[in-house]
């Protein structure tokens, strides 16, 4: 019996210490990777698919300074409540608070870097004049602990701050009241990258007994206070930052119904404990680094979009009126232009719960707006880059199964935004010439052309499957828009004018953006724009380049060709070729050798792409992550397939980076990945089998991941 005991016990432990094991791949998450450089992410706190992101902002403006921080940074501006992930713009920043103590007050801005801790859910430094900062928030409420050197304590508010882009002056206005001793409150309307309204309440654990309004610049808005307390023993001054879209008084029942107390502790560990139910959900058998690296994208992944309504379900959308959400659900931080490619079908495998929330904040934006969201922010459109590729993101979730959304009103948006001109997309033109020319558009021509080609090709296909022919006609001739373009000399997309004749001074190597050097092409040049159809007409450019033969030799170019000092700011970085990681064009790239004579070279380059451009490091990312675009490429080629059309459900097969894998799926079942003879020196034989079935081929569907069962690859030597 006394044996029956003790096994039953070392079972129970041995389960329990599994049960441990998986339940925390948070301690994996290094939230300083990518802060280095031009991944623009930052080390603060936040909860999954949050409204507030407090952390340290080093600067208010530049390119190097989109989040608010930059790792090598000394200096401190303060601690904002709000910022995007690793975008190419800044935006939000909002309600900077900087605690400090007046007896070392020259010592404000410079804090030890030694100090400098952060972990999911929590970010600690102390300043050099011997202030503890701690942060640590809930969904829509940030969370500050300061330790003081003394028992006198003074903080500055600085309502005026914001993360700048192009604009010296952020605030159009504002409405501020001290309520009591404990509580200051209000709304700031901005306008940087979108112009919007945000409300508050600040509440603190201690009365202040002084509060000093400082002077205020020439353009500014918002006041600055300063403000004075004096601390009990524990020399700690304890802070709550609620914000909203609505009123101050949603602000107030989101600091109320989420952090009812002053329990630091516990506000961090509920936050590490919400992270742990996102990041358990995929368990690989990896080393330490990997683990770091594709935990850390998957926290990447999970940042945004936001979800901007209150406790309540009320939120302020794009008419800027005050709505209910269905769900209590309506996402903002949208970066569509890059989230659309990988980051959008991953979710749909991980974290399918957001997907009908997701799509329908972007059809009641169509609602309110007429078209359909470009770039999101803080419910407003920033109308950021070009396409409208919410129309493959609501395709996607319909060919995937999605039903909490009226297909015939997603269609009906789909339509309405591509035939009814807006910023960015003028039908007239496009429909005239069956191009954008460039004497008639003189910015981005050619990119619009073939980024349009795949949203056509999506309407196109959602009107054959809700049996709307004469839509799905119209728009299958728009798709096969991106040959009028083709260039039988270069053998590339190339611009032309509305007499048809291409432009005559062409460098398919030199890159152009609207910002910056303008032209022809988005973030990028010629030769990286050459494969945009393939996301959707892979046999199309087979046969306008004359057979495999000729798309193999294509391929081979594209990744052997070098570009003298390439840009950074264009999207040139982590250069294989003109392959370019650090920008969402040619993240599909590597996965069209799955469709050429040489599938093999495909996984030479993922894995060269794996081991020489991320790293857990801040540095280890390069290129911006934009909301989880780059970290959404990493997670899903660790695992071995990639979506090269994001819209009809297949994911191409590449070169699994671990030996196995598993995704937890929320209907009970798992999805593996094995890889046999599995070393760093092997690639993928193209034999592949799926739940002991061979299969000829190069893909697997999102339905059968989502049945559960065993990918298994076996692997040859190099």
């Amino acid at each position: 019996m006394q044996t029956k005991i003790k096994n039953f016990l070392i079972f129970v432990l041995i389960l329990l210490l599994h049960f441990s094991y998986a339940q925390n791949n948070a301690k994996y998450v290094n939230v300083f990777i990518g802060t280095d450089g031009t991944g623009h992410t930052f080390p603060g706190p936040s909860k999954p698919f949050g409204m507030v992101q407090p952390g340290p902002d080093n600067r208010d403006e530049g390119w190097n300074h989109n989040s608010g921080y930059q790792y090598k940074d000394t200096l401190l501006l303060g601690f904002s409540q709000t910022r995007f992930s690793g975008t190419g713009i800044g935006e939000m920043g909002d309600i900077l608070l900087m605690p400090y103590s007046k007896t070392k007050k020259k010592l404000q801005n410079s804090y030890y870097k030694e100090t400098e801790k952060a972990s999911l859910g929590y970010y600690t430094v102390t300043k050099k004049d011997d202030v503890k900062v701690e942060l640590t928030c809930s969904d829509r409420v940030a969370f500050h602990q300061y330790t003081y050197p003394s028992k006198n304590a003074n903080v500055l508010v600085d309502l005026q701050h914001g993360l700048r882009f192009l604009t010296d002056s952020l605030v159009l206005e504002s409405d501020v009241k001290t309520e009591n001793n404990h509580t200051i409150s209000g709304y700031c309307k901005t306008k940087n990258w979108v112009t919007r309204k945000y409300f508050f309440t600040i509440e603190f654990d201690t009365p202040f007994f002084e509060e000093e309004k400082l002077p205020m610049g020439k353009k500014d808005k918002a006041p600055k206070f300063n403000l004075s307390f004096t601390l009990n023993e524990s020399k700690i001054l304890k802070v709550k930052i609620a914000l909203s879209t609505v009123s101050v008084d949603g602000a107030i029942n989101n600091l109320q119904s989420e952090i009812p107390h002053w329990n630091f502790e516990k506000v961090k560990n509920e936050n590490v404990n919400a992270w742990n139910s996102y990041l358990n959900r995929i368990d690989i058998e990896a080393s330490q680094k990997q683990k770091e690296i594709f935990y850390t994208s998957l926290y990447h992944l999970f940042l945004q979009p936001s979800n901007i309504t209150d406790v309540d379900g009320k939120y302020r959308g794009a008419d800027d009126k005050i709505n209910r959400a269905p769900n209590k659900e309506y996402y903002s931080t949208l970066s569509i232009w890059d989230i659309y490619r990988g980051a959008f079908p991953l979710l749909q495998i991980i974290a399918p719960e957001k997907v009908n929330g997701i799509v329908n904040s972007m059809l009641i934006h169509h609602k309110a707006a007429g078209f359909l969201p470009i770039w999101t922010a803080w419910g407003q459109d920033n109308y950021c880059m070009i396409g409208n590729h919410a129309i493959p993101m609501l395709l996607s979730a319909y060919n995937n199964g999605f039903k909490g959304f009226d297909a015939k009103d997603a269609l009906k948006a789909m339509v309405e935004t591509s035939t009814k001109s807006h910023i960015n997309s003028n039908w007239d033109l496009y429909n005239q010439y069956g191009y954008y020319p460039f004497d008639k558009l003189d910015n981005e021509a050619v990119s619009r052309t073939l980024e349009s080609g795949f949203d056509d090709y999506c309407i196109s296909q959602m009107a054959k499957k809700l049996n709307d022919k004469t839509n799905a006609i119209a728009f299958d001739k728009r798709a096969h828009y991106y040959k009028n373009l083709f260039d039988p000399e270069t053998k590339l997309f190339r611009g032309k004018d509305t007499k048809g004749n291409f432009r005559t001074t062409f460098d398919p190597l030199t890159a152009t953006s609207p910002m910056n050097n303008p032209g022809d092409y988005t973030e990028a040049n010629a030769w990286q724009y050459f494969w945009t159809p393939a996301q959707y007409d892979v046999q199309g450019m087979i046969n306008l380049l004359g057979g495999k033969d000729n798309f193999t030799k294509q391929l081979n170019t594209f990744f052997t060709i070098e570009t003298p000092n390439p840009n950074k700011f264009l999207g040139q970085e982590a250069m294989i070729g003109q392959y370019a990681h650090g920008n969402e064009p040619s993240h599909h790239i590597l996965y069209l050798y799955a469709y050429s004579n040489e599938p093999k070279t495909g996984h030479k380059y993922i894995h060269k792409v794996i081991n020489e451009f991320h790293n857990n490091t801040p540095d280890g990312m390069i290129g911006n992550d934009d909301c989880g675009q780059m970290s959404a490429w990493y997670i899903l080629s660790t695992l071995g397939f990639y979506p090269v059309n994001s819209s009809n459900g297949e994911f191409v097969f590449g070169s699994p980076q671990v030996k196995k894998a598993v995704i937890h799926l929320d209907n009970g079942k798992e999805f593996r990945i094995d890889a046999y003879n599995f070393s760093n020196e092997t690639i993928f034989n193209e034999n592949r089998f799926l739940n002991e079935r061979k299969i000829a081929k190069p893909f697997i569907t999102y339905r059968e991941i989502r049945a559960g069962g065993t990918l298994k690859f076996e692997m040859i030597n190099n």
